[in-house]
């Protein structure tokens, strides 16, 4: 008996990976949990494709009552469907780590995730990114400085930021990131930053200063930001400049 992790990937469906299906149609049960990212899947394809029943799993299910899942999994073989890649979200690694301990015999079938297609969407190099932070919505009034911090972190290493944006209590817009940065930080908006939604899909990308990001017409989220680096190198910079309507003045920036 198994637990299988199996990654969605960033956009629907169809990203399944082969054997990502293979593993949902061998498997006892089948369940989904969708609160960690936003995607597009259409669960009733979903069903369809894996040809069986699909269980959806709350927050709850994978925190407080996560043992559960691993108890079942000594009986059965499970997978557990998750967007992205499975361990970027650290709840999936607790379970993999209980999962372990209890004898239970685990598998991970990786897929894309925001962290390895936002080179390829933006054309910044992988080894040029810092930390990654979340901007979250403000909780009882209190913005969290965590993001500003990394920025300035990031900056200091002339590294590049990657900025994920909240997802609850409804997928946050870069418009009210940059809103929520200004108020901790004024001196951030004028760092040239890219701002991407729906990688994977029908992805939209502009670069610009982050005061500028505001004014662009992204489309519906999910929304990602990049925060730049104090420089660039060329081929990052012509990449923006073809694929992400970077302004004239990116060029002083580059080494």
């Amino acid at each position: 008996m198994s637990l299988t992790f199996v990654g969605l990937g960033l956009w629907d469906e169809k990203d399944l990976t082969i054997r990502g299906l293979e593993k949902a149609r061998k498997a006892d049960r089948v369940y989904l949990e969708l609160y960690t990212s936003k995607t597009f899947i259409n669960i009733e394809r979903l069903e369809e494709l894996v040809c069986k029943r699909i269980e959806i799993l709350e927050r709850h299910h994978l925190e407080e009552e996560s043992l559960k899942l691993v108890e079942e999994s000594r009986e059965k073989d499970v997978v557990l469907l998750v967007p992205g890649d499975p361990f970027v979200a650290t709840t999936h690694s607790s379970i993999l780590v209980d999962a372990k301990k209890r004898g239970v015999e685990v598998e991970i079938v990786h897929n894309a995730s925001i962290l390895s297609a936002i080179i390829g969407v933006t054309g910044l190099h992988a080894y040029r990114f810092g930390k990654t932070a979340t901007i979250s919505f403000p909780y009882r009034n209190r913005i969290s400085r965590y993001p500003a911090d990394v920025i300035k972190q990031n900056l200091s290493v002339n590294a590049h930021t990657l900025l994920l944006l909240d997802l609850n209590p409804r997928p946050m817009k870069i418009e009210e990131a940059v809103e929520i940065l200004g108020k901790i930080d004024r001196s951030l908006l004028n760092l040239f930053s890219v701002g991407v939604a729906r990688v994977g899909g029908d992805s939209k990308i502009f670069c610009d200063r982050l005061v500028s990001l505001k004014e662009k017409d992204f489309g519906d989220p999910p929304h990602t930001i990049v925060v730049l680096a104090k420089t660039l190198h060329i081929t990052e910079y012509e990449f923006l400049k073809e694929f992400a309507y970077a302004p004239e003045d990116l060029k002083d920036i580059v080494e």
